[in-house]
């Protein structure tokens, strides 16, 4: 949303804190006086509406948001660059292996920028009725507000347990004056009241959105509220407000819109690769992403693009980043770095997560048959530099390596190996004879894991990126991305069903669902029909016995690796202790069974006007 108000409106929100810090200038400069009656007029209620949206900005895309979301599960541990945060502290070294305390910076970027957000969207429900528009209009505009505001709660409750709905004059109503409580007690009758308004407000929006979202927008429509339905309901059903209708509930709004995709203007995409592809933002997979325009820093509220972790843009262009610059050329005697120049489709090699063993060699154990392993990592990267005889060349075109494919072109510089065998066959060492490729070739054997690599010397810090977030049009390489973020996509729409099917003991039905996600998987463009069907027997599910929750959320590893949703997806259904346990070795000594809650931030609750603080914070920290 290209928002222009957004100070107008944390003004007349929060005059207090902006008065005590602008009063100056604003007396010096006197352009006019804003109150909560803008909000009252058409174009007032429409920028509080635009302010919604941008404020989803600080919770998709930027590296405190990424962090939260991603390391310290069985699919991310931090790499070798982890952030210093304030005072010091490595926010996410503590937060991937779990020495983290309520002070971790990370946390305050979903706590500090959410409830403000609530609190307009409350507002601007209570002066709807007053507000000129004609109701058809007014309907519609307010199935965004509840969506919105449904989306900020279910944020919040995924990590934190329950939080306030009454955030200083009653529960869901508009707050202008100072308040010092801290309305969390009690939590267990909370975290109900916490999902039943998620869920009303999500059931409103599918009633009043329109059906489709415009070709060239993310506005809201009835998908991204069917699918916002889904998972609120599918999360309660796992906690302890759960209501016996919830999986149901789950399945049947997720099968809304599986079963009318022309009504809702929605479809999957036949390349697996396509959904995030450069320029194909907009496709017909994707239900809902947080708007961003592409080059333009200050339509997105980044004040300074090249920052790291600050503000509204993508840090997540270059979070997964390995250090493709200091991969040296084939012979291990050269000092040849081919990639040494940052390019800017590679994005900025900040090292901040890398993947676990799991994600490589288990959830992504097939990476011929399946896909989705190419399409969501960089395995090619061409040069940038014109070093050791290396043509200069900056990254254009090839983006994957596919062994069936011609790859030997002059400027490849290195090619991150599908497997072992593989990289041993094109260097030449099996069987005996001379090099077949000019370029180095990565055995997976010899990616980065955190704890070292094993061939630290040739790869430094090089482990598989995600390719998801590449940003080809952005101005610089060290800058932040500037692509819309995806939020929600038909293809976790599918997974939410199957996941609801499983629950309700229709394993034949969770298999059917999961399976239209394997055919997709199988195809790459080129293929012949034939091919694609034998590549698709290779990794369909053939039994519903195949079907669990573990399998569930190894198929959404493959399908959603890196996508920012892998923490709450394993804390919420009550496995984050036991596959990181298993599967992450940094954060498997230290995680405890609290760790399935975040800590209320430290700086709330010293705002807290309650000497007793320690009751308002989740047990454990």
């Amino acid at each position: 949303m290209k928002n222009k108000l957004f100070l107008i409106i944390l003004l007349a929100l929060i005059p207090d804190l902006f008065f005590v810090s602008c009063n100056k200038k604003l007396e010096e400069r006197p352009f006019t006086v804003f109150s909560t009656e803008y909000f009252k007029t058409p174009s007032g209620f429409q920028s509080g509406i635009n302010a919604l949206y941008s404020g989803l900005r600080f919770l998709y895309g930027p590296e405190g948001a990424v962090g939260l979301s991603t390391v310290g599960t069985d699919e991310y541990t931090y790499a070798e660059q982890p952030r210093n945060g304030a005072g010091g502290t490595q926010d996410y070294l503590t937060l991937g292996n779990y020495t983290l305390d309520a002070s971790n910076g990370a946390l305050l970027t979903p706590w500090n920028r959410s409830f403000n957000n609530i609190n307009l969207a409350n507002g601007l429900i209570e002066f709807a009725p007053v507000v000129p528009i004609p109701d058809a209009q007014k309907n519609s505009m307010l199935g965004e507000i509840r969506f919105l505001r449904a989306l900020y709660y279910l944020n919040l409750v995924q990590y934190f347990g329950a939080v306030p709905l009454d955030l200083g004059s009653g529960e869901l109503k508009f707050n202008q004056t100072a308040f010092q409580g801290f309305n969390r007690l009690p939590t267990d009758q909370l975290l109900v009241k916490n999902y039943q308004a998620i869920i009303d407000d999500a059931r409103f929006a599918a009633e009043n959105l329109p059906d489709k979202r415009p070709a060239n927008a993310f506005k809201l429509s009835k998908a991204a509220a069917f699918h916002l339905l889904a998972k609120a309901y599918l999360f309660r059903g796992y906690s302890a407000a759960a209501q016996s209708t919830d999986f149901q509930n789950a399945y049947n709004a997720a099968m809304e819109i599986i079963n009318n995709q022309a009504k809702y203007g929605v479809a999957l995409q036949q390349n697996f690769a396509d959904i995030f592809r450069v320029g194909n933002d907009y496709n017909s997979e994707i239900l809902f992403s947080v708007e961003r325009v592409p080059g333009n820093f200050g339509a997105n509220e980044v004040g300074t693009p090249n920052s790291i972790g600050a503000g509204k843009g993508v840090d997540a262009h270059n979070d997964f980043c390995g250090d493709y610059t200091a991969v040296r050329a084939p012979l291990n005697t050269s000092t040849a770095q081919p990639c040494r120049t940052r390019a800017i489709p590679y994005g900025r090699p900040i090292r901040r997560f890398c993947p676990t063993p799991y994600t490589i060699f288990t959830a992504f154990a097939d990476k011929i048959n399946d896909s989705r392993y190419e399409g969501t990592f960089r395995t090619v990267y061409k040069t940038t530099s014109n070093e050791g005889g290396f043509t200069t060349n900056m990254p254009a075109g090839q983006t994957s390596f596919n062994i069936e494919g011609p790859t030997a072109v002059a400027d490849t510089a290195f090619v991150l190996a599908l497997t072992n065998q593989i990289a041993d066959s094109l260097n030449g060492i099996s069987p005996p004879g001379p090099r077949l490729k000019p370029y180095r070739v990565i055995a997976p054997r010899e990616f980065y894991f955190s704890g070292g690599s094993i061939d630290p010397v040739v790869t430094r810090n090089m482990y598989p990126s995600i390719r998801k977030f590449e940003d080809h049009n952005n101005l610089d390489a060290n800058n932040q991305g500037t692509r819309p973020f995806p939020v929600f996509r038909l293809g976790e729409t599918y997974l939410l069903a199957a996941e609801a099917a499983h629950r309700l003991g229709n394993n034949t039905e969770a298999m059917n669902l999961i399976n239209v996600l394997k055919q997709r998987a199988a195809f790459r463009p080129g293929l012949s029909t034939a091919e694609v069907t034998n590549r698709y027997n290779a990794i369909r599910v053939t039994s519903p016995s195949q079907i669990t929750l573990d399998f569930i959320l190894d198929e959404r590893t493959r399908e959603m690796c890196g996508e920012c949703t892998r923490w709450p997806d394993l804390a919420v259904r009550g496995k984050l202790i036991e596959r990181v346990r298993m599967y992450n070795s940094d954060a498997a000594p230290r995680i405890q069974a609290h760790h399935v809650l975040r800590p209320i931030p430290r700086s709330q609750l010293d705002n807290v006007n309650d000497p007793d603080k320690a009751k308002y914070q989740n047990p454990g920290y």
